[in-house]
């Protein structure tokens, strides 16, 4: 048994049995608070603990999914390439927007981070919660801030936006699909775009674009931030 554990194996076919149990949760419920992924990690979470299996073995098979989110966040430019001519089109109100969200988010998370006291090392490991894991945990090792807060910050993040995203903009009365899939991405990165391609192409290709935009503005302007309120 404890050959198996020990194997990459072992933590795949967990998250991918787990997964396929939340991905029919899902479909069932057919209600944004059962969202696949969570429910996947609540079982996982679960299972471990119930079975007192070590968190180490678990991780060797989770580090090949890992890997793998790298290029899938690539494969995204897909729908970007049918919409080009949209993106030239909104250029600008792109950009802008992009750019307010991201500035937006570092300024949240500073404000209430210091209302609660908290200290800089976390401030800096939330920062990167609106980007892709790769990206985000590169950042935060570079800033000295811890990675495990990171990454289960960009996973509550996106887990969030991927329930809430499209009850806010209803709310917020937001109609126009270029809108509504650049709020998607730059909030709540690829787990926001698998929302925003439900919505539609239009709607998809522009989440996937403000995933590297802010991917790259975040990268960028970190650094210059931290500098600023260190």
């Amino acid at each position: 048994m404890q050959q198996i554990l020990n194997t990459q194996l072992f933590g795949l076919v967990t998250i991918l049995f787990f997964y396929n149990i939340g991905l029919f949760m899902q479909k069932k419920a057919k209600k944004p608070i059962f969202n696949a992924l969570l429910i996947c990690i609540i079982l996982i979470i679960s299972f471990l603990k119930i079975t007192n299996i070590p968190y180490e073995n678990f991780k060797i098979g989770a580090d090949i999914l890992n890997f793998l989110l790298g290029p899938v966040t690539v494969v995204l430019a897909v729908p970007l390439y049918r919409q080009f001519n949209l993106f030239k089109k909104y250029m600008k109100e792109i950009l802008i927007g992009i750019s307010v969200g991201v500035v937006t988010s570092f300024i949240m998370v500073f404000v209430i981070g210091k209302l609660t006291l908290t200290n800089y090392e976390i401030i800096y490991s939330i920062l990167p919660k609106s980007i892709t894991t790769p990206m985000g945990i590169s950042l935060v090792n570079a800033l000295g801030g811890v990675e495990a807060i990171t990454v289960v910050c960009i996973i509550a993040t996106g887990i969030f936006g991927n329930i809430l995203g499209e009850i806010i903009l209803k709310v917020a009365n937001i109609k126009h699909p270029v809108a509504k899939g650049i709020a998607m991405g730059t909030a709540a990165h690829a787990m926001g775009t698998s929302k925003a391609l439900e919505m539609g192409e239009v709607e998809g290709a522009m989440s996937s674009l403000s995933i590297g935009i802010c991917g790259v503005m975040t990268v960028l302007l970190v650094p210059i931030f931290v500098n600023l309120i260190g």
